[in-house]
């Protein structure tokens, strides 16, 4: 079996490629976008020609929350023209897609944990464009999983834990705000979550693979304040932490005031388990 991962020198693409070597019977293919542009419609059919992937996991996409805001036409063309390319080109292999979402495609007004079915409801160009991605892929090919994540971190690439970490070697003193409520998410558990998926659905027939939408990512809920409070004290870092308020660090995109995911329908489906995110941290 042929598992084709674009974006491979992401957070989400390393990570799968820490626990590739656990997995001997997949024959996984990791591209970068050097390899593999999902913006180039022909560069994608060329490499899915090569490579005949039974599965695909697109962990590509424009990330720049901020800076999306500034370059809606670059955010635009990976998260969604990408996207679509990625489906059509699937769709023609008969390759099963994995796409990776995120909670921004909610405003974050609600205060209970969001499910799959709740109306999606961007308040910035990347949440904007990656629901437009998602849409793109429903449209085009139904053999898909999108998967929406949030608070991605790991040992790999850039993320809040690696910024802290960087910070509080540089500073005596943060502030991190404290009104915005969420999950974080082990990257490396995410990717074993992508693997098990595929695992689960590789034998069954079409009609009970179970496509569409899942929310994964750790349990329980906590604010950024809350985070960098755990990601300094499992690393034995003290440092003088101040908690502030989202008005007190304006950025050029809004965040969700709430974005805890509930994460039932994949539990139930696939028979995940899923890690508190203060044990995940103390394990990554």
């Amino acid at each position: 079996m042929v598992v084709l991962v674009t974006g491979a020198n992401g957070q989400v693409g390393q990570s799968l490629q820490f626990i590739a070597p656990n997995y001997p019977d997949i024959q996984f293919v990791f591209c970068d976008s050097k390899v593999l542009d999902i913006t180039n419609l022909n560069n994608i059919n060329q490499v899915f020609e090569q490579y005949k992937p039974n599965y695909c996991i697109n962990t590509a996409a424009y990330t720049a929350v901020d800076k999306a805001e500034s370059e809606p036409e670059e955010a635009h063309l990976i998260n969604v023209v990408g996207a679509k390319n990625l489906a059509e080109v699937c769709k023609e292999f008969e390759t099963v897609l994995l796409h990776i979402s995120t909670d921004f495609v909610f405003d974050g007004t609600k205060k209970t944990p969001y499910t799959e079915d709740d109306i999606p409801n961007p308040t910035g160009v990347y949440g904007q464009t990656k629901l437009d991605g998602e849409r793109a892929i429903q449209k085009i090919w139904h053999k898909h999983f999108i998967i929406r994540t949030s608070w991605v971190y790991s040992q790999f690439g850039n993320n809040f834990m690696k910024t802290m970490l960087r910070l509080a070697s540089e500073r005596d003193k943060l502030s991190v705000v404290n009104d915005q409520i969420g999950t974080p998410t082990n990257a490396v558990e995410l990717a074993e979550v992508l693997i098990k998926i595929i695992l689960k659905t590789r034998n069954s027939q079409p009609v009970t693979r179970n496509f569409g939408i899942y929310n994964f990512s750790n349990e329980g809920q906590c604010s950024w304040y809350d985070f960098a409070e755990k990601i300094f004290e499992c690393n034995q870092i003290n440092i003088n932490l101040e908690p502030i308020p989202t008005t007190s660090f304006p950025t050029p995109a809004k965040r969700p005031a709430y974005s805890v995911l509930d994460k039932s329908k994949i539990k139930n489906t696939f028979g995940v388990e899923v890690k508190f995110w203060e044990t995940s941290l103390k394990g990554s």
